[in-house]
């Protein structure tokens, strides 16, 4: 099993996630309004990192329970808020211990390279006629971040597509994969979204350790921040201005529905 198959190995820095990276969960805000919960509703927040989105929800009434891949974003998760339920858990194969009125997921399954795999948990933690919403990664997303890096890599030995740890599909890819399982789709749209980056210059060097760091693994710390500079000095002409770098970001967003009859069908 080569390393794209498998859950990708990144380490996640949750003071990091919280400190520099806010702007995840800040937009991830827009996804809660297209989910329009309802009071007392159950909902499972996949890839939830450190909570924000739970509190969120909660906030607005539904009986919330978040899961996520990394321990450290987990635990940060329960020390934030002591209040609601949250568990590490891979996405890939989790086995729904309750049936929820909703799925929900921001920014997390450009992460879980196995979708059909995904998409059967989060069938299995539907109740029949329940919906699911998500955004995540589409396709083109990061482009130019990717292709600045390959190339400074490329000065190091290093083949970035070798290491590349994302799934970032097209709608009609996405909605196909939705619809073989079962799944009604009402709404898919992929957008462009530039995201600016916080901290100025290091904004760039920021990103790059929270969402990048397997593609150099491997290189001394010299040479990791040689392949940084490089990296940047790639980018800038593309992504920096006015002062702030500017994330090249494309979303898929989605809305789907598991039919009413589903249980009976099985």
């Amino acid at each position: 099993m080569n390393q794209r198959q498998q859950q990708p190995n990144h380490y996640w820095n949750a003071s990091l996630y919280d400190s520099r990276i806010g702007f995840v969960s800040e937009y991830g805000k827009s996804v809660v309004e297209m989910l329009d919960v309802q009071a007392g509703e159950t909902v499972l927040d996949i890839g939830c990192g450190t909570g924000d989105l739970c509190r969120e929800l909660s906030d607005r009434g539904a009986r919330t329970h978040g899961i996520d891949y990394s321990e450290e974003m987990i635990a940060t998760a329960r020390d934030k808020y002591p209040d609601l339920s949250f568990e590490a858990a891979d996405a890939h194969a989790y086995p729904a211990r309750l049936r929820f009125d909703a799925v929900f997921s921001n920014a997390a399954l450009h992460w879980m390279t196995r979708p059909a795999e995904v998409i059967r948990s989060v069938s299995g933690a539907l109740k029949p006629g329940g919906r699911f919403v998500a955004e995540f990664g589409g396709k083109h997303n990061v482009g130019g971040i990717v292709a600045a890096l390959s190339e400074a890599l490329r000065g190091f030995g290093v083949d970035a597509a070798a290491r590349n740890p994302w799934y970032f599909p097209s709608v009609g890819e996405y909605a196909s994969l939705l619809e073989a399982a079962g799944f009604r789709v009402e709404y898919a749209l992929h957008f462009s979204r530039p995201t600016p980056l916080a901290d100025g210059e290091r904004g760039l060097e920021h990103w790059l350790d929270m969402f990048a760091a397997g593609f150099f693994d491997g290189l001394t710390e010299r040479d990791k921040r040689a392949a940084y500079a490089e990296t940047n000095r790639l980018a800038k002409s593309v992504l920096f201005r006015d002062g702030q770098w500017i994330a090249d970001y494309w979303r898929l967003r989605v809305l789907a529905f598991r039919p009413p009859g589903a249980d009976e069908e099985r």
